[in-house]
This record gives structure tokens, C-alpha cells and sequence, in this order.
């Protein structure tokens, strides 16, 4: 998958992320390309003003 264009959006609405992101992640069925748009971070590794 090549890199989004510069000044690519993403908005996603809530039905979207659950239907599709969430459902994927949670069964493990996730595309590597995904996580160039929506990364995966563990948040109990970061400090708070660490987060991106």
C-alpha cells in the first residue's frame, strides 16, 4: 500500500471504527497497512504528556 497523499484526512465515524477497526482487532484479522493510519501505542508504556 503506498504512503495517503499529503494532506490526507481521516475521519471516520463511529459506526466505522467499531464495524470495521475494532471488530478487526479484537479477532486479530488487522492489515499491517492499517496501523500507518491508525497506530496501535501502549499507553501504560508512555507518560502522559508522552502520548503522540
Amino acid at each position: 500500500m503506498e504512503d495517503p497523499p499529503t494532506g490526507f484526512r481521516f475521519y471516520p465515524t463511529e459506526e466505522e471504527l467499531v464495524g470495521f477497526y475494532l471488530h478487526n482487532q479484537l479477532e486479530g484479522q488487522m492489515h499491517h497497512h492499517i496501523n500507518r493510519v491508525i497506530p496501535v501505542i501502549d499507553i501504560n508504556a508512555k507518560e502522559p504528556w508522552d502520548l503522540p
